[in-house]
């Protein structure tokens, strides 16, 4: 089937859902929906039997919904109707969530219902619902709504507010003054819930030491408290940890409010003029999976494995969180295990360099430099370690320097759905992280070249085919984690367990012997030194758009289908 993804953004629910129909064969292409007569072009040059809309936020204009068909991927349950549909699910406390695939219409989010299911809510933020529960209902909506498209007997339901099977309801875009926060009255949990309902947008303005602040990341604090509501108790890895009116919650993230466009950064930067005497709270070098607060690195062992979880807001890890990750995964190693496995975090396993920490630096080019070098030392050490099985165990999804971060360790498995992104080109950048050594070795060279320059998302099907991974694992939390576990424990107890150690540092030293590691380096940091340095360089560019997050003028053409019969000119 020919199949237009019309997108506000090309975000991670867009890729996976682009990923799963390209593997399946549907011809696709992609148009962003905030220039109107692109997305006519688009549907007159492209002629789509569907259009499909997995993240909108603009109207689809009358002339194509009435003549072509369109769906909606809505993140609400049947009935339910407005652009805030998670916010207040969180707000109210539903026990129960849902997605349903709807049909445009001139009313918005009420045509006629293709499609819905349900999921249970867990205590996370919108973001976090959004990016696992949601994507995963809409991939499986999606397969159901193609099936159906297919059926021509197939007639979508009409929604009809009298039957008692549709709980939902019309909702009003949530904005500041129902999201604020009463300092003086709101328990810790009410403020949490707040936060959450809000990130990763719009988040929540209020005042903080006479500062107008919008709040992102809210964590729960279980030891500290006992002062006046908004006062600041501690500070650990940029976050600060704010006195409520029955103990404290941490805060990751803050931006100002200002007449000037303004980006999240780590709150603790963000409020530094009004933090004297707030004491910094160092975490242990490997916290346990139970410790209490604001905790970006965690560590547990079972049956002579160890997994080393970072969980870095948006999976960026700027310079000080490569190195005290590096910390930590020296400290695993010497930890008396078989098996290390490198979790990444619950939303994302990582996005390599932060760009925000870059952009906010007073020199970006010499930040961008430091933070590189500090992302290839840690996975150095992953190549270089000799006397352990490493596994990346990549629970969501991963890309740029994250995903060849990846490709350092011995095995690569993957949990279904989750969307890899193996390249660099879209910021105007080469790439380093040893990229040049580790892909090809699992692609070839062909295949390397092919995935950093055509800048496409990878679906965990198509990752396996090509080697990209080794394992794909059963997309529910629980199975995976068993399935994930059993692996390790295989890996750490199997016989062959020296025998294998032993191979891995043959071709270790095989490699070093034909092209040493540090001259992948040096090749891979000359043409990064260009991109961060030079005036000829998009990066600085590209990378002040992102942390803006200004909407490009149009759709960029890798995402664009091109008949293969047609030759290009020029």
């Amino acid at each position: 089937m020919r199949v237009l993804l019309l997108v506000t953004a090309f975000n991670g629910l867009s890729q996976r859902i682009y990923g799963e129909l390209k593997a399946q064969g549907h011809t696709l292409s992609v148009v962003l929906g905030g220039n109107e007569s692109e997305v006519r072009d688009a549907v007159e040059q492209f002629e789509p039997e569907l259009i499909l809309c997995p993240f909108l936020k603009h109207r689809i204009p009358d002339d194509i919904w009435q003549q072509r068909l369109c769906i909606i991927i809505h993140p609400g349950i049947q009935g339910d109707r407005g652009p805030s549909s998670l916010d207040w699910a969180i707000i109210d406390r539903q026990t129960e969530w849902g997605v349903t695939a709807l049909q445009a219409d001139a009313e918005m989010d009420a045509g006629d219902i293709w499609s819905t299911g349900n999921f249970p809510m867990r205590e996370a933020s919108k973001a976090s619902l959004y990016r696992r529960d949601v994507t995963a209902m809409a991939s499986r909506l999606v397969q159901e709504l193609m099936a159906r498209v297919a059926d021509k007997g197939f007639s979508p339901e009409p929604l009809d507010y009298s039957d008692p099977k549709v709980k939902g309801e019309l909702k009003p875009l949530m904005k500041q003054p129902m999201r604020s926060i009463d300092w003086l009255a709101d328990d810790s949990d009410t403020i949490l819930r707040k936060i959450r309902a809000a990130d990763s947008f719009p988040g929540v303005l209020t005042e903080l030491y006479g500062e107008l602040v919008y709040l992102y990341g809210a964590h729960p604090e279980s030891t500290l408290g006992g002062a006046l509501p908004k006062t600041p108790l501690a500070t650990r890895d940029g976050a600060l940890c704010i006195a409520t009116t029955d103990g404290a919650i941490w805060v990751s993230h803050m931006k100002l409010k200002s007449d000037t466009p303004q980006f999240k950064l780590p709150s603790a930067w963000v409020l530094k003029a009004h933090l004297d005497g707030v004491p910094e709270l160092a975490p242990p070098l490997l916290p346990e999976m139970t410790a209490p607060g604001f905790q970006e690195i965690r560590y547990r062992e079972a049956d002579g494995v160890g997994y080393l979880h970072f969980d870095f807001h948006n999976g960026a890890m700027g310079t000080s969180q490569c190195r005290r990750l590096l910390h930590a995964y020296q400290a695993a190693c010497r930890r008396d295990t078989r098996v290390l496995v490198l979790m990444g975090g619950e939303d994302f396993w990582s996005n390599g360099i932060h760009l925000n920490h870059i952009e906010a630096a007073d020199n970006p080019a010499d930040e961008s430099w430091r933070n590189i070098n500090a992302i290839n030392d840690l996975v150095k050490a992953i190549l270089l370690t000799d006397d352990k099985l490493t596994v990346a165990a990549l629970g969501a999804n991963a890309g740029a320097g994250g995903a060849m971060m990846a490709l350092a360790c011995d095995q690569v498995v993957a949990r279904e759905g989750i969307v890899l992104n193996p390249h660099y080109q879209s910021m105007g950048l080469y790439g380093s992280e040893y990229w040049t050594y580790s892909l090809p070795k699992r692609v070839g060279e062909a295949r390397a070249r092919q995935l950093t320059q055509a800048c496409l998302p990878v679906g965990t099907t198509q990752a396996l085919k090509m080697g990209l991974v080794d394992k794909v694992l059963e997309e529910a939390a629980s199975c995976y984690e068993r399935q994930l576990s059993d692996y390790c424990l295989t890996l750490a107890s199997d016989q062959e367990f020296h025998s294998r150690l032993k191979a891995k540092a043959r071709t270790r030293a095989r490699d070093e012997a034909r092209h040493p590691l540090a001259e992948y380096r040096r090749h891979e940091l000359t043409k990064m030194h260009h991109c961060f340095y030079e005036p000829d360089s998009h990066y600085h560019r590209l990378r002040k758009e992102f942390v803006y997050k200004v909407c490009p003028c149009s759709t960029p053409q890798r995402l664009i289908y091109t008949d293969p019969r047609v030759k290009r000119t020029g």
